[in-house]
């Protein structure tokens, strides 16, 4: 008789995560079918494991991945339609005993709506188009007026506190040469 590992599993509204954690797994095996079936069997110190899953919703098999780790086999199970699952299988009720959720991978999908719109690392501003030609604004050009102008304040800064040392050289010199003839 099979045992059965323990499987933690996560969503996003466009996939499915399925971990299994089988430490040292040998020999392992997964099954994938459109209608949703997921099949997994592996075995480690000579000792049978299986699950046997109907998933939720139907899945996209071509489009699905898996990693055969040292420590776990991760699948990252691609849903055919593009939406929140209320649970992993497809059966009501209660999941088994070894299904547990997670944490560490999920996602809300409040979360994931949020992610959408504040996330801009993913997002190419190439392609938007910000109005205006091309001609009307050269970065170049506006670059080498700002430093023609830092440069010329740059002058007059130096040239104000050259004068300014100047005079504070003037004034105690003269002092001490008045304080010489009295």
């Amino acid at each position: 008789m099979s045992r059965h590992p323990a499987v933690k599993w996560a969503q996003r509204s466009d996939k499915v995560f399925i971990t299994i954690e089988l430490p040292d797994a040998k020999d392992v095996k997964l099954k994938l079918e459109p209608e949703g079936k997921f099949i997994f069997s592996a075995t480690k110190d000579g000792i049978p494991y299986e699950v046997d899953f109907e998933l939720f919703d139907k899945i996209d098999v071509e489009e699905s991945k898996h990693n055969i780790g040292l420590r776990s086999i991760v699948y990252a199970i691609k849903k055919a339609e593009k939406k929140w699952w209320s649970r992993l299988l497809k059966q009501e009720g209660k999941a088994p005993a070894f299904v547990k959720v997670d944490w560490d991978k999920w996602v809300d999908e409040d979360e994931e709506m949020e992610k959408r719109f504040t996330d801009l690392d993913d997002m190419d501003f190439s392609k938007l188009d910000m109005g205006g030609d091309d001609d009307d604004f050269d970065m170049d050009e506006s670059k080498d007026e700002e430093a023609t102008e830092d440069e010329e304040v740059g002058k007059e800064a130096n040239m104000a506190s050259t004068s300014n040392e100047a005079k504070a050289k003037e004034e105690p010199l003269q002092s001490v040469a008045e304080k010489a003839k009295d």
